[in-house]
């Protein structure tokens, strides 16, 4: 559903009434004296009620209008806050999905590659992660889909927005699934709320697209600050032996390029050596 546009404030056309008949008696009044006629008389004292009875009337108008634009404006309001949380919700879908179904995907296609006398109590141990992976997406997807088809205008429950302490964790899961990480987390100062979850966004998306195209390889995460711009740096060896490709949809590059555009930041992605490299900057005070 499309946002309506911002409604505008339209100026009240009541002061033109008011300012005719205050310009009748204006014009008229230079001509009374003592012996103006009766009728001259009463035709001014008629046109003062009416511009006193105007300016009433017109003062009540403009406030019912003010009241009236502020309830189009509130609801307007609602209106856009709830197709941006839409929109919020959607790339969360997208990430969620793409990073758990990719690394269920990886990891059950990296159990063909597994030899030796461990084959067998690794491909236990992939199992046990492709469940408790699947198990965790299924109850994520599940609780936004919820949020997406509860009617009504109470507010959805919140979750806490990742913060630089899941990098760790991001990272493990990527490990988990495969990747060999070599992982570097400068002291970035002081880092605002929705650049934390960006940064985590950036990391999440890079080694899912890793695992994704060049399977159980070597990947470097090396994050640092420097004059207030956050550095995002992922970069990989290329695919392993004999791996083939799973293609996702296609859109996680470009919502990351679109979240770090919305908070000043840069993406930049391509080839570098044998393998992928993934380079955002982000200032450390975006916002959201």
């Amino acid at each position: 559903m499309a946002t309506p546009e911002r409604p505008a404030w339209t100026p009240s056309r009541a002061w033109i009434a008011i300012a005719v008949v205050v310009g009748l008696v204006l014009c008229v009044a230079p001509f009374l004296s003592e012996n103006a006629t009766l009728v001259l008389r009463l035709f001014t004292v008629a046109a003062v009620a009416a511009a006193t009875a105007a300016w009433f009337w017109a003062v009540h108008r403009a406030r019912r209008q003010r009241i009236a634009f502020e309830q189009r404006l509130e609801a307007w309001t609602a209106a856009a806050a709830v197709e941006q949380e839409r929109l919020r919700i959607a790339r969360d879908l997208h990430d969620l999905a793409s990073h758990g179904l990719g690394l269920i995907t990886v990891r059950a296609a990296a159990t063909g590659y597994l030899t030796g006398e461990h084959a067998d109590s690794e491909r236990e141990r992939a199992m046990a992660d492709i469940e408790r992976i699947g198990r965790a997406t299924t109850l994520e997807l599940r609780r936004m889909l919820a949020l997406l088809r509860t009617p009504g205008t109470d507010p959805a429950p919140l979750r806490p927005a990742d913060t630089l302490t899941e990098l760790p964790a991001i990272v493990r899961n990527a490990e988990q699934a495969g990747l060999i990480i070599r992982f570097e987390l400068a002291d970035l100062g002081p880092v605002s709320g929705s650049a934390q979850l960006t940064v985590c966004t950036v990391v999440r998306e890079a080694l899912a697209n890793t695992l994704r195209h060049a399977g159980p390889t070597t990947a470097r995460v090396t994050i640092t600050a420097a004059r207030g711009i956050i550095d995002i740096d992922i970069r990989d060896d290329g695919p392993a032996p004999g791996w083939r490709t799973h293609p996702g949809a296609g859109h996680g590059l470009t919502g990351l390029r679109e979240r770090l555009a919305v908070h000043g930041g840069a993406l930049s992605v391509g080839s570098y050596g044998t393998g992928y490299r993934v380079h955002a900057t982000l200032p450390r005070e975006a916002t959201t």
